[in-house]
């Protein structure tokens, strides 16, 4: 698969020959589906609590005698059928929305994302994306003459004048390749990728 390089302003200077195996793989929607659903249910606390009709603050006192009145039995008002009653199956903190996903499944699942990515023209290979001195401004331009208002950036190495100059900018994400996930692959869509962090991809995958 070649995978187009590109200079300062955003244009193409020359192709790079990358592994098919990683970057010229066919579209698996299943398996990127699952993936996404899998990251985002992963990601999410346990925090959300409701309460059983033995938790609820109420009376025991029995509303009304249980005959001659013409209404309905009714023992307590913490009945999950009152209102302000107790809840009949309740979620709980300690509930886990774990989604187990293979190893291999996960490498294969960002393989088939950068494919697509790649075949779509969205994924664009430069030499470095070094910066001098941690400003916000620097980066920003600097995107700004590539042609990018929205983009994952991927770096063999993010020290730390590249970490600080992102950090403030919110629809700019760097990573290092192990730190790359599916889900802001596909939320971005558009991916910067140094040519160093594309063959740690081919060594991981």
């Amino acid at each position: 698969m070649d995978l187009t390089v590109i200079n300062d302003q955003g244009q193409q200077v020359t192709s790079l020959a990358a592994s098919d195996e990683t970057f010229g793989r066919e579209y698996n929607e299943a398996l990127v589906h699952q993936l996404v659903t899998a990251f985002q249910a992963n990601a999410r606390s346990g925090n959300r609590a409701q309460q059983t009709r033995a938790e609820v603050t109420a009376s025991t006192h029995k509303p009304w005698r249980q005959k001659g009145t013409g209404r309905a039995r009714a023992g307590r008002t913490s009945s999950p059928i009152w209102r302000g009653g107790g809840v009949a199956h309740p979620n709980k903190a300690n509930e886990n929305f774990e989604h187990k996903v293979n190893r291999k499944m996960y490498r294969a699942g960002l393989a088939t994302i950068l494919s697509q990515l790649a075949r779509e023209g969205k994924l664009k290979v430069v030499e470095s994306l070094g910066i001098d001195s941690p400003k916000t401004k620097h980066l920003a331009d600097k995107l700004k003459s590539m042609g990018y208002a929205k983009v994952m950036i991927i770096a063999e190495n993010v020290d730390d004048n590249l970490w600080l100059s992102s950090r403030n900018l919110p629809n700019v994400y760097v990573v290092e390749p192990h730190q790359a996930d599916p889900w802001s692959l596909v939320k971005f869509g558009s991916v910067l990728i140094t040519k160093a962090a594309i063959k740690q991809f081919e060594e991981m995958v």
